[in-house]
Protein backbone atom coordinates (compact mmCIF):
# COMPACT_ATOMS: atom_id res chain seq x y z
CA UNK A 1 0.00 0.00 0.00
CA UNK A 2 1.36 3.54 -1.13
CA UNK A 3 1.66 6.57 1.20
CA UNK A 4 -1.49 8.09 -1.17
CA UNK A 5 -3.75 4.91 -0.14
CA UNK A 6 -2.62 5.27 3.41
CA UNK A 7 -3.54 9.26 3.19
CA UNK A 8 -6.85 8.17 1.51
CA UNK A 9 -7.64 5.24 4.54
CA UNK A 10 -6.89 7.50 7.30
CA UNK A 11 -9.24 10.77 5.78
CA UNK A 12 -11.99 8.54 5.90
CA UNK A 13 -11.14 6.69 8.82
CA UNK A 14 -11.71 10.71 10.42
CA UNK A 15 -14.85 11.21 8.17
CA UNK A 16 -16.22 8.58 9.62
CA UNK A 17 -15.03 9.20 13.25
CA UNK A 18 -16.97 12.80 12.94
CA UNK A 19 -19.88 11.49 11.74
CA UNK A 20 -20.35 8.94 14.59
CA UNK A 21 -19.22 11.67 16.71
CA UNK A 22 -22.54 13.44 15.53
CA UNK A 23 -24.94 10.67 15.79
CA UNK A 24 -23.61 10.09 19.22
CA UNK A 25 -24.88 13.43 19.95
CA UNK A 26 -28.55 12.44 18.70
CA UNK A 27 -29.10 8.90 19.75
CA UNK A 28 -27.41 7.56 17.02
CA UNK A 29 -29.15 8.98 14.24
CA UNK A 30 -28.12 10.86 11.25
CA UNK A 31 -29.36 12.22 8.34
CA UNK A 32 -27.63 12.58 4.62
CA UNK A 33 -27.46 15.92 4.81
CA UNK A 34 -25.47 15.97 7.60
CA UNK A 35 -23.75 13.25 6.53
CA UNK A 36 -22.59 14.88 3.32
CA UNK A 37 -22.03 17.90 5.06
CA UNK A 38 -18.94 15.96 6.81
CA UNK A 39 -17.86 14.46 3.85
CA UNK A 40 -20.12 10.88 4.07
CA UNK A 41 -21.78 10.66 0.42
CA UNK A 42 -25.07 9.17 0.34
CA UNK A 43 -24.20 6.54 -1.88
CA UNK A 44 -21.51 5.52 0.37
CA UNK A 45 -24.12 5.80 3.09
CA UNK A 46 -26.47 3.71 0.82
CA UNK A 47 -23.77 0.87 0.64
CA UNK A 48 -22.72 0.76 4.50
CA UNK A 49 -26.04 0.36 5.30
CA UNK A 50 -26.01 -3.39 3.84
CA UNK A 51 -25.64 -6.39 5.84
CA UNK A 52 -22.46 -5.54 8.00
CA UNK A 53 -21.98 -2.21 7.20
CA UNK A 54 -21.36 0.96 9.48
CA UNK A 55 -24.74 1.95 9.42
CA UNK A 56 -28.74 0.93 9.04
CA UNK A 57 -31.44 3.17 7.27
CA UNK A 58 -33.70 4.00 9.86
CA UNK A 59 -36.54 6.26 7.30
CA UNK A 60 -36.81 9.03 4.16
CA UNK A 61 -32.55 10.40 4.49
CA UNK A 62 -31.90 9.11 8.30
CA UNK A 63 -29.32 6.09 9.12
CA UNK A 64 -28.65 4.95 12.39
CA UNK A 65 -25.21 3.66 14.19
CA UNK A 66 -25.61 -0.18 13.31
CA UNK A 67 -24.11 -0.81 17.03
CA UNK A 68 -25.35 2.15 19.04
CA UNK A 69 -27.17 0.87 21.90
CA UNK A 70 -30.97 0.24 21.60
CA UNK A 71 -33.48 2.78 23.49
CA UNK A 72 -37.37 2.79 24.33
CA UNK A 73 -37.08 6.06 22.80
CA UNK A 74 -35.56 5.47 19.67
CA UNK A 75 -39.14 5.91 18.00
CA UNK A 76 -38.83 9.97 19.13
CA UNK A 77 -35.04 10.56 18.50
CA UNK A 78 -35.54 9.10 15.23
CA UNK A 79 -38.60 11.65 14.37
CA UNK A 80 -36.70 14.46 16.13
CA UNK A 81 -33.41 14.08 14.30
CA UNK A 82 -35.14 13.81 10.72
CA UNK A 83 -37.59 16.89 11.75
CA UNK A 84 -34.10 18.68 12.08
CA UNK A 85 -32.44 18.41 15.57
CA UNK A 86 -30.99 21.91 15.95
CA UNK A 87 -34.48 23.02 14.78
CA UNK A 88 -37.29 20.83 16.56
CA UNK A 89 -37.80 20.61 20.35
CA UNK A 90 -39.66 17.08 21.66
CA UNK A 91 -42.65 18.67 23.25
CA UNK A 92 -46.08 18.14 25.01
CA UNK A 93 -47.06 14.13 25.53
CA UNK A 94 -43.38 12.83 24.29
CA UNK A 95 -42.13 14.96 26.51
CA UNK A 96 -43.74 13.25 29.34
CA UNK A 97 -42.61 9.60 27.82
CA UNK A 98 -39.29 11.12 27.93
CA UNK A 99 -39.61 12.30 31.73
CA UNK A 100 -41.39 8.87 32.92
CA UNK A 101 -44.47 11.35 33.59
CA UNK A 102 -47.85 9.90 33.65
CA UNK A 103 -49.01 6.61 31.89
CA UNK A 104 -49.43 8.24 28.12
CA UNK A 105 -48.85 6.28 25.25
CA UNK A 106 -49.24 8.96 22.91
CA UNK A 107 -49.75 7.58 18.91
CA UNK A 108 -47.97 10.40 17.36
CA UNK A 109 -44.68 12.11 18.57
CA UNK A 110 -44.98 15.59 19.36
CA UNK A 111 -42.62 17.91 18.23
CA UNK A 112 -42.31 21.65 18.32
CA UNK A 113 -41.26 24.36 15.48
CA UNK A 114 -40.85 27.69 15.22
CA UNK A 115 -43.89 29.17 13.89
CA UNK A 116 -41.71 30.23 10.82
CA UNK A 117 -41.95 26.76 10.30
CA UNK A 118 -45.96 26.50 10.06
CA UNK A 119 -46.22 25.64 6.24
CA UNK A 120 -44.28 22.24 7.00
CA UNK A 121 -45.99 19.07 6.80
CA UNK A 122 -45.28 16.88 9.31
CA UNK A 123 -44.94 13.07 8.30
CA UNK A 124 -46.77 10.48 9.32
CA UNK A 125 -47.17 9.44 13.06
CA UNK A 126 -45.38 12.59 14.06
CA UNK A 127 -47.45 15.85 14.78
CA UNK A 128 -46.03 19.29 14.88
CA UNK A 129 -46.60 22.40 17.42
CA UNK A 130 -45.39 25.68 16.42
CA UNK A 131 -46.45 28.33 19.46
CA UNK A 132 -46.75 32.21 18.51
CA UNK A 133 -43.97 32.60 21.05
CA UNK A 134 -40.85 30.96 20.10
CA UNK A 135 -39.30 28.53 23.15
CA UNK A 136 -36.67 30.80 25.04
CA UNK A 137 -33.13 28.65 25.78
CA UNK A 138 -34.52 27.90 29.87
CA UNK A 139 -37.52 26.16 28.30
CA UNK A 140 -35.15 23.25 26.71
CA UNK A 141 -33.55 20.48 28.26
CA UNK A 142 -31.51 17.66 27.09
CA UNK A 143 -33.40 14.24 28.17
CA UNK A 144 -32.54 10.71 26.71
CA UNK A 145 -30.06 12.77 24.19
CA UNK A 146 -32.32 14.64 22.85
CA UNK A 147 -33.74 18.27 22.61
CA UNK A 148 -37.00 18.24 25.07
CA UNK A 149 -39.14 20.95 26.45
CA UNK A 150 -38.45 21.50 29.92
CA UNK A 151 -40.35 19.86 33.07
CA UNK A 152 -42.41 23.04 33.62
CA UNK A 153 -42.89 23.77 29.68
CA UNK A 154 -44.06 20.15 28.96
CA UNK A 155 -46.67 20.10 32.02
CA UNK A 156 -48.29 23.55 30.83
CA UNK A 157 -48.57 22.41 27.22
CA UNK A 158 -50.37 19.38 27.82
CA UNK A 159 -52.21 20.93 30.06
CA UNK A 160 -53.28 23.46 27.36
CA UNK A 161 -53.26 20.85 24.96
CA UNK A 162 -56.06 18.80 26.12
CA UNK A 163 -54.76 15.82 27.23
CA UNK A 164 -56.86 13.43 29.84
CA UNK A 165 -56.92 15.55 33.12
CA UNK A 166 -56.45 12.59 35.50
CA UNK A 167 -52.84 11.86 33.27
CA UNK A 168 -52.37 15.84 33.60
CA UNK A 169 -52.93 15.44 37.38
CA UNK A 170 -50.34 12.60 37.82
CA UNK A 171 -47.78 13.98 35.85
CA UNK A 172 -47.31 17.11 38.08
CA UNK A 173 -47.88 15.27 41.10
CA UNK A 174 -45.14 12.69 40.21
CA UNK A 175 -42.65 16.17 38.60
CA UNK A 176 -43.41 17.64 41.95
CA UNK A 177 -42.24 14.42 44.01
CA UNK A 178 -39.31 13.52 41.72
CA UNK A 179 -38.45 17.12 42.44
CA UNK A 180 -38.28 17.45 38.70
CA UNK A 181 -40.09 21.26 39.17
CA UNK A 182 -42.05 22.86 42.25
CA UNK A 183 -45.20 24.40 42.22
CA UNK A 184 -44.10 27.80 42.24
CA UNK A 185 -41.93 27.10 39.15
CA UNK A 186 -45.22 25.54 37.46
CA UNK A 187 -46.84 28.92 38.69
CA UNK A 188 -44.30 31.13 36.97
CA UNK A 189 -44.46 29.12 33.73
CA UNK A 190 -48.73 29.19 33.95
CA UNK A 191 -48.30 32.82 34.40
CA UNK A 192 -48.15 34.35 30.41
CA UNK A 193 -51.16 31.47 29.69
CA UNK A 194 -54.80 32.36 29.94
CA UNK A 195 -56.94 32.42 32.60
CA UNK A 196 -58.30 29.56 31.81
CA UNK A 197 -55.64 27.32 32.21
CA UNK A 198 -53.85 29.40 35.46
CA UNK A 199 -57.29 28.53 36.87
CA UNK A 200 -57.02 24.48 36.02
CA UNK A 201 -53.30 24.64 37.01
CA UNK A 202 -54.07 26.36 40.33
CA UNK A 203 -56.31 23.41 40.91
CA UNK A 204 -53.71 20.92 40.15
CA UNK A 205 -50.88 22.50 42.55
CA UNK A 206 -50.77 22.30 46.58
CA UNK A 207 -52.02 25.02 48.07
CA UNK A 208 -48.73 28.15 48.22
Amino acid sequence: MGLHDIIVLMADQETWEALGRLAEEQAGYITTAQAEAIGVHRNTLRDQAREGGRVERAGRGLYRLRFFPRSPFDHIAAAWVQAGPDLAVVSHESALELYGLADVAPGDVHLTLPRTYRHRRAPFGVRFHRPRAPLQEKEIRRVQAVRATSPERTLIDVLEAGTQPEQVELAVRQAIERALTTASRLRAAGATRSQIIQRRLKRLLPAA
